[in-house]
């Protein structure tokens, strides 16, 4: 009896380029207090990571639960890590990942020019 209404799908949306996929750097997050660039050195499984800091520390870093599904993280990474308050020189948290965008603003600034030397 009832014929529902289809709507066209519109060509527009589908066609344009995601937000996250530019090159364009917006804003880029720098590190707060208590918080350090790394880069991923290698995947030991269960979500952890062995990440070489700025600070010169190597940390196994876990992927909190909340970010598992939103952060995929690869060796060679670049990722801000939160070392945890106790053993914090070896262990800590990954709570964000750079683009390669952000990633040349940071060495433009000045961010990581230490870390890029040893690599």
């Amino acid at each position: 009896m009832f014929k529902k209404k289809v709507r066209a799908k519109d060509k527009s949306k589908r066609n344009s380029p995601r937000p996250g996929n530019s090159n364009e750097v917006v804003r880029v997050r720098v590190p707060r207090e208590g918080e350090v660039i790394g880069i991923v050195e290698q995947r030991v499984g269960a979500n952890r990571m062995i990440v070489k800091c700025l600070d010169e520390n190597e940390r196994n870093c876990r992927i909190p639960g909340s970010m598992r599904r939103r952060l995929w993280i690869r060796p060679g990474d670049t990722v801000i890590v939160k070392p945890w308050e106790f053993d914090g020189d070896r262990r800590g948290d990954l709570i964000f990942k750079y683009t390669p965008a952000a990633i040349d603003w940071l060495k433009r600034k000045g961010y990581i020019k230490e870390i890029v030397s040893e690599f």
